[in-house]
C-alpha cells in the first residue's frame, strides 16, 4: 500500500512537471472561478461586515448570529437549493446558468458572503474604541475617524478575503451540482479530484490534490507573512 502511495506520488510529480493539458485546464479555471466569486462575494460583504461592525443598531446581534450560523451551511445543500433555482423548472431557470462557470462562481460567491461578513464585522469590532475617539479628539470628522479604524481593521480584513478565497477553491458541492464537472468548461481541481478518484486514477487526483494544498498554503503562509509585517 505503501507503494503504490509512493508510485502515485511519482506519477503525480511528473504530470505536473510535464505540464498536463488536463492539469493545467482544472488549475487555471479553479482560479478563475473561485477568483472571480471571492471578488463579486467582497464587493458586497465587506461593505455589509463594516457596517454591521461599526453600527449599533436594532437587531444587530441577531444579523451577526444569522452570519455566524450560516458558516456551517453544508456545500451539498447550498448546491441543492441552488441547482432547484436555476435548473430549467426553476425561477431562474430561464436564464440558463446551470452547468456553466457562472453557475460555479455565484454558487461560491454565496457560499463565502458569511466567512467575509464575518470575519469583516469581528475586525472592525476588534479595533480599540479608543482609535476612534482619539482620532476625533484631533479633530477628524466621524467619516475621517471611522477611515481610521477602517485602517487599523485592514490586516484582518485582507485575512477575511483570503479565507474567503480558500473556502471557494476548496470546495466540491457547489461546484459539482451547480457546474457538472464538464471536461473544458466546468471541470475545476476538486471535482477532478473527485472524479479521477473514482475511476481508480490516484495519480492524477494526487497531482490535482498537491496542486490544490499548494494554492491553500501559500495564500495562508502569505497571510501569516503579513499579519508579522
Amino acid at each position: 500500500m505503501v507503494w503504490e502511495i509512493a508510485e502515485g506520488v511519482q506519477k503525480a510529480f511528473q504530470l505536473i512537471v510535464s505540464g498536463d493539458f488536463a492539469v493545467i485546464d482544472a488549475t487555471f479555471r479553479s482560479l478563475y472561478i473561485s477568483g472571480t466569486a471571492t471578488l463579486l462575494a467582497v464587493s458586497w460583504s465587506i461593505p455589509l461586515g463594516i457596517l454591521i461592525g461599526s453600527g449599533n443598531f436594532r437587531g444587530k446581534h441577531l444579523v451577526k448570529g444569522f452570519f455566524n450560523a450560516m458558516l456551517g451551511i453544508p456545500t451539498v445543500g447550498l448546491g441543492l437549493i441552488l441547482y432547484l433555482f436555476l435548473s430549467r423548472a426553476g425561477p431562474l431557470g430561464i436564464f440558463h446558468l446551470l452547468y456553466t462557470p457562472t453557475a460555479i462562481i455565484l454558487g461560491q460567491a454565496i457560499l463565502i458572503t458569511p466567512i467575509a461578513v464575518t470575519f469583516t464585522a469581528n475586525a472592525v469590532e476588534s479595533v480599540e474604541p479608543e482609535i476612534k475617539d482619539l482620532a476625533k479628539t484631533l479633530g477628524a470628522s466621524e467619516t475621517e475617524a471611522r477611515l481610521a479604524v477602517l485602517r487599523e481593521a485592514l490586516p484582518s480584513t485582507f485575512l477575511a478575503v483570503i479565507a474567503s478565497f480558500n473556502r471557494a477553491i476548496a470546495e466540491l458541492g457547489v461546484a459539482f451540482m451547480l457546474g457538472g464537472s464538464i471536461p473544458g468548461l466546468t471541470r475545476v481541481l476538486t471535482t477532478s479530484i473527485a472524479l479521477e478518484t473514482t475511476r481508480g486514477n490516484f495519480e492524477f487526483g494526487i497531482a490535482l490534490t498537491m496542486i490544490l494544498l499548494a494554492i491553500v498554503f501559500s495564500l495562508s503562509f502569505l497571510v501569516n507573512l503579513l499579519k508579522r509585517k
